[in-house]
């Protein structure tokens, strides 16, 4: 599964709007639209913050692994 299905995957997992996500990111929601679309590039802080509220890593977010547990 590539990158941008798995940030779908993960916020509808937990219920939440893009909305809601966007404004946990401090940004617009059409340009977190973009990331699940795949039309941006998700920058790094951006990756560090969505592992962090979804309490997973980044390796999962990014489809390298099914290990969803963050690392310690």
């Amino acid at each position: 599964m590539i990158m941008r299905l798995k940030i779908r995957d993960v916020r509808e997992d937990h219920d939440l709007t893009q909305q809601q996500v966007a404004q946990y990111l401090m940004c617009d929601q059409s340009l977190y639209s973009k990331y699940e679309r795949g039309e941006r590039d998700v920058p790094l802080n951006i990756m560090i913050k969505l592992a962090q509220f979804y309490k997973t890593n980044i390796d999962y977010l990014v489809g390298l692994t099914e290990n969803k547990k963050p690392y310690r």
